[in-house]
């Protein structure tokens, strides 16, 4: 344990606050204060940052490997042993069945240097396509329609401070109340300032407590929303006819699919009153800045990445993205959503936001890790497609940072995939549910263990330092691809490419990012110590032409603000997405005839495999519910507490009650973070959207009965 306090940030949501670390007055653990110099949270915490050092504790964590013995229990083994079983299995199954027979499954949660070490190796030592991570299942739809209008994916162009300086905030799909609380100041000093919050959301959420205008909308009809809202725009006469001329492109057949969507139409489809469509327009349109913000709701959809761009094109044509303290921007929810996103662990990507199709992009990347560009594999799996294929075309997985036993839609089904592997590795800070699964679990150091990089969903680079030294033996996941290369890499010493110190490789990562959109070559570890983080991009200054010469600049500030100039597209317009409302995947009908949407609440986050090993935190949120109506309960014969099953055309799921007029009567809702009979996740669909493979959590056709004693 070291004496001194630590300056680092909380291990969850993508808000990455700013804590110090202490050594804690009985010499046992580190005790959490605030740290009032960090500019996103200003010193304030939420439940879960408040209580994270308790996963530090080694009654908690794991402390040594485990590897299934011939009686089919995990039992603790050296670091040699498991290794070698690791190596064996996934060598076996590479020897047997070929490189794509390999999964690598990564995690939002990983640091950036974790996230482009395991693409890297997944490339260069397994030689597999077939890997992608759980941020899949968290915004690539709003990835996806960033890509789509502006050429470039960052989930806020512009820092939080600009939101309490905006005139209206169109917050959807969005509950920060409860998934990252210290944002919620934010949209409380903006009405402090005058301004207008509209809150779109099934249920009467905290935040939508708090909102000027909460709007309603039956899960899955975000879209047709949106389009109603343009419809308004366009009829009223409130489009920004000069910023459509001189910076987008493609406004007369996004008009046109807009005017298709009348506001007697929407009201049928949504459920929201024409009148609120009117005011809600009223209020985003009147003042001069104003912001879109999207979250989970509208991107966990089968048509996600379409009911994105219908939100950004009603930013788009009242002229607010590229301006000041205007525009659209998504909250990102995993702690690294937005760096694990950029440097390789996706399926279709590299690092530095390349995309792994374009020549120059593996031209650029292979020159850096050594490698000829011809030998790196194409674009493999999105990840629900990954986990479906375990057990017939994937037949070894190794998987860090993530819990799909709990987290992926149609969970049943993939527990039994995880099953049918011919072997599987976890690297985990704990005994996840699918970690139990494993042939093999790695015991790997987590956030206040180790020193990293996260970068949080303002796109500022983070420096998380090392603050407590690990259990004795328990590794980084740097330390496991660097053993693991050594052992499945053949010739040339491979896992000298694969450097164990996060700093060194940070360094290689600036070089692979270089001139890639997310380009992170400009920043270092003293920057980021001596600046409070950096946004990207940030480039490296020009090296001098001939040896003598000074460099042609200064090191590059950082881009807090994006599109101000021009968009990141080849013209430098922004890009109108013409959509049409379509049905969720999956509707309700006679045999499930209500829908069901899923979340968070505050005190669990994600899978809940480390929350819920904290008192404190289960105290406060023990268990999974059923949030439903009270005229639905009445109809089903249900009182507050008593269980309630939910069941879709994938499973079966039961819960207490908890009734509440909160929610619309023709919905249910379900927190997500449980395993067992109230794992919500049995009951999703995994439909996917077409354009980013993000199934659909936020809606599917379910029935509800009472479990009788």
């Amino acid at each position: 344990m070291r004496n001194t306090v630590t300056s680092t940030h909380c291990p969850y949501c993508a808000l990455q606050c700013g804590m110090n670390l202490t050594p804690a007055a009985d010499g046992r653990g580190v005790e959490v204060s605030e740290r009032a110099d960090f500019p996103v949270n200003r010193g304030a915490l939420c439940v879960k940052g408040r209580t994270a050092p308790a996963v530090l504790s080694s009654a908690v964590r794991l402390t040594s490997p485990l590897v299934r013995s011939a009686a089919g229990t995990l039992e603790p083994a050296s670091w040699e042993e498991a290794l070698d079983r690791v190596a064996e299995g996934i060598g076996g199954a590479r020897a047997h069945h070929g490189a794509d027979a390999v999964g690598v499954f990564g995690g939002g949660g990983l640091t950036n240097e974790k996230a482009y070490a395991l693409g890297k190796f997944a490339r260069v030592v397994l030689g597999t396509s077939q890997i992608d991570y759980n941020g899949r299942f968290c915004m690539s739809s709003a990835a996806a329609a960033g890509n789509l209008a502006f050429g470039l994916d960052r989930g806020l162009p512009f820092p939080l401070e600009d939101v309490p300086r905006t005139g209206c905030v169109i917050l959807v799909g969005s509950n920060p109340a409860e998934t990252m609380p210290p944002a919620l100041r934010y949209f409380t000093e903006l009405k402090e300032n005058g301004g207008t919050l509209i809150v779109v959301d099934p249920r009467r959420t905290r935040t939508a407590e708090q909102a000027d205008l909460h709007l309603a909308p039956r899960p899955g009809t975000d879209l047709a929303l949106a389009l109603g809202l343009l419809h308004l725009v366009v009829a009223e006469g409130r489009t920004d006819e000069a910023y459509i001329r001189e910076r987008t492109t493609g406004w007369q057949d996004t008009r046109a699919a807009a005017m298709a969507h009348w506001p007697e139409y929407v009201e049928r489809i949504t459920g929201v009153p024409v009148p609120q469509l009117r005011e809600a327009v009223r209020l985003f349109c009147a003042p001069e800045h104003a912001m879109v913000l999207t979250a989970r709701g509208p991107e966990q959809q089968a048509k996600g990445t379409d009911t994105v761009s219908a939100w950004i094109n009603l930013a788009l044509a009242t002229g607010r993205p590229g301006r000041p303290l205007s525009g659209y921007g998504c909250l990102t929810g995993q702690g690294n959503g937005q760096g694990g996103r950029e440097h390789g662990q996706k399926a279709d990507q590299l690092p530095g936001y390349r995309k792994l199709t374009d020549p120059a992009a593996r031209a650029h990347v292979a020159e850096v890790w050594g490698v000829d560009p011809d030998s790196l594999p194409g674009p493999g799996r999105s990840a629900y497609e990954l986990l479906d294929a375990m057990g017939t075309d994937i037949r070894a997985l190794l998987l860090m940072g993530s819990n799909p036993v709990v987290s992926a839609p149609r969970a049943a089904h993939i527990e039994e995939r995880i099953r049918s592997l011919d072997f599987l590795a976890v690297c985990d800070v704990v005994l996840s549910e699918t970690a139990a699964l494993a042939d093999v679990v790695l015991p790997v150091t987590q956030w206040a263990e180790e020193t990293g990089t996260t970068t949080n969903l303002e796109g500022r680079v983070l420096l998380r330092r090392r603050a407590v030294t690990p259990p004795p033996d328990v590794r980084s996941d740097l330390e496991v691809l660097h053993e693991l290369a050594a052992r499945l890499g053949g010739e040339g010493s491979p896992e000298k490419r694969f450097p164990t110190d996060p700093e060194e490789v940070f360094e290689e990562l600036r070089r692979a990012s270089a001139g890639g959109p997310a380009d992170y070559s400009g920043i270092t570890y003293r920057r980021l110590a001596e600046e409070n983080g950096v946004f990207w991009p940030c480039p490296a200054p020009e090296a001098p032409a001939e040896p003598g010469e000074p460099a042609a600049e200064e090191a590059h500030p950082g881009t807090p603000r994006l599109f101000l100039d021009r968009f990141a597209t080849a013209d430098g317009r922004a890009r109108f997405v013409p959509v049409s409302h379509r049905a969720a995947a999956e509707e309700p009908d006679e045999e499930y005839p209500v829908l069901l949407t899923t979340g968070r609440v505050v005190a669990q986050y994600q899978s809940g495999a480390q929350t819920r090993r904290v008192d404190e935190l289960n105290a406060a949120a023990p268990g999974p519910f059923v949030e439903l109506h009270p005229r639905l309960a009445q109809r089903i014969g249900a009182a507050e507490g008593d269980p309630v099953a939910v069941v879709s055309r994938r499973g079966r799921a039961v819960a207490p009650a908890r009734i509440t007029t909160a929610i619309r009567a023709d919905t249910v809702f379900m927190p997500f973070h449980w395993a067992g009979e109230g794992r919500a996740n049995t009951l999703t669909n995994p439909a996917l959207d077409p354009t980013s493979r993000m199934p659909e959590f936020k809606a599917c056709a379910v029935r509800l009965e009472a479990v009788r004693p």
